[in-house]
């Protein structure tokens, strides 16, 4: 078995449709012993029914390394943007200030 070089550069592409990038405005996340699964979900106002946009599947262990990374990067945030506010914090109408869906 090969040994993996410490200072080993990784090489990514990126594919424009990827690079696009989907919105989401709620995560989904179920777990079992084995992975965690996010669903990533776009619920846009007015509407009764949103669908999935993105689907991540980790190991419990690369979800845990993902949480911190988001941990870290949400701290480096906030040290140059200033504090994010808690969605608990806010009061956000269910019907988001949108007008009501009619079929």
């Amino acid at each position: 078995m090969a040994e993996q070089q410490p200072n080993a550069q990784l090489n990514i592409e990126i594919s424009e449709e990827v690079a696009e990038g989907s919105y989401a405005n709620l995560a989904i996340i179920t777990h079992s012993h084995a992975e965690f699964v996010i669903d990533f979900v776009n619920v846009m106002p007015g509407t009764p029914k949103s669908k999935v946009k993105s689907r991540i599947i980790f190991t419990p262990m690369h979800a845990k390394r993902f949480m911190r990374a988001m941990q870290e990067n949400i701290e480096r945030y906030e040290v140059a943007n200033g504090k994010i506010q808690d969605l608990e914090q806010i009061e956000i109408p269910m019907n988001f200030g949108g007008p009501t869906a009619q079929a």
